[in-house]
């Protein structure tokens, strides 16, 4: 149905996309712990968590095998 072409930027896109979406995550509990001068609460660290690896879910099923998975494992 679509050209190896337009499957492939689709792919780039997806993974783009969840690159964006897990980094802009982290911004906001960064964010929310610096002017908290706390760390977020667990609550949302956890929804967050779960947002995370939905993306990166995303991501791998397009792109397996980047740096993206090992990448999220070291944001605190």
């Amino acid at each position: 149905m679509q050209d190896p072409e337009t499957k492939e930027m689709l792919a780039d896109l997806i993974w783009l996309n969840a690159v964006i979406a897990t980094e802009l995550i982290q911004i906001t509990e960064n964010t929310s712990a610096i002017l908290r001068k706390s760390p977020p609460p667990e609550s949302c660290l956890a929804e967050h968590l779960e947002l995370k690896k939905t993306a990166l879910h995303m991501a791998e099923k397009y792109r397996p095998a980047t740096v993206l998975g090992q990448h999220l494992l070291k944001h605190q």
